[in-house]
């Protein structure tokens, strides 16, 4: 727990992710992580500086065979003296077939974020991506999409005058997993039908076998995101 909390209050640091009287709407899936993040940003608005509220939510993803324990939710987040609310929302995956079945689920997720985020008078929305999540990102977008990028600590996204933050994002999977069987986190049932075509499992094993190459490999490739030396890379001349 204290490894957990040192590097969550780095990331939150180190990244400007709070600022004082700030309203942060945490999305609440149920999983190990939204548990832990709702967890973790409660206790710290109780007792560090800068001053912040939070409000728990929750989208339900009506034809996506995700059976959430709402009740749960609920009295998980009440407990820890967080308000809780709930929206449904479903998404067609015939209507724009250049996108993954996943892609137009998180982003139908994320708008229903933004709508009850605007509702509830937050200013930033908190997700649960951990720093294993960052890593596989930015190797699924080298490898598909030939960029370098993944999911920044903070993003502001202007268009819906709102700011996304992770502050989970330089704590380990592993020390998460590690967590919630200590707290006893009770497990929502998952079962996506889209699962099987995502690549985020692969990138998953194969961040595992570059650990096996080097133990300090994901410290390597965070560090990398900073260290982009130009100079070194190839370089386009027009006309030629």
């Amino acid at each position: 727990m204290k490894r957990v909390r040192t590097r969550f209050a780095k990331g939150i640091c180190q990244y400007g992710l709070i600022d004082d009287g700030d309203r942060i709407l945490v999305g609440l899936s149920g999983g190990k992580d939204s548990l832990a993040l709702l967890e973790l940003l409660a206790e710290r608005s109780r007792i560090y500086k800068p001053r912040f509220s939070v409000v728990a939510a929750h989208v339900v993803m009506a034809n996506i065979a995700y059976e959430s324990d709402i009740e749960y939710l609920k009295q998980f987040a009440e407990e820890r003296g967080v308000p809780f609310v709930c929206e449904e929302t479903s998404f067609d995956p015939s209507t724009d077939t250049r996108k993954s079945p996943c892609f137009l689920c998180s982003w139908n997720r994320r708008k229903a974020l933004f709508t009850l985020a605007k509702a509830h008078g937050c200013n930033k929305i908190a997700l649960g991506h951990h720093m294993d999540d960052i890593l596989e990102t930015l190797l699924m977008n080298m490898t598909f999409q030939g960029a370098f990028s993944t999911m920044p600590p903070r993003l502001v996204m202007r268009k819906f005058d709102m700011t996304v933050i992770r502050p989970m994002c330089l704590v380990h999977e592993a020390d998460l997993r590690e967590l919630a069987e200590l707290k006893g986190y009770r497990k929502q049932i998952k079962n996506c039908p889209y699962e099987h075509d995502s690549h985020r499992s692969g990138m998953k094993e194969i961040l595992r076998k570059l650990e096996s190459m080097n133990p300090e490999a994901r410290y390597s490739l965070w560090g990398s995101m900073g260290n982009v030396q130009a100079d070194l890379l190839p370089e386009r001349i027009d006309g030629v």
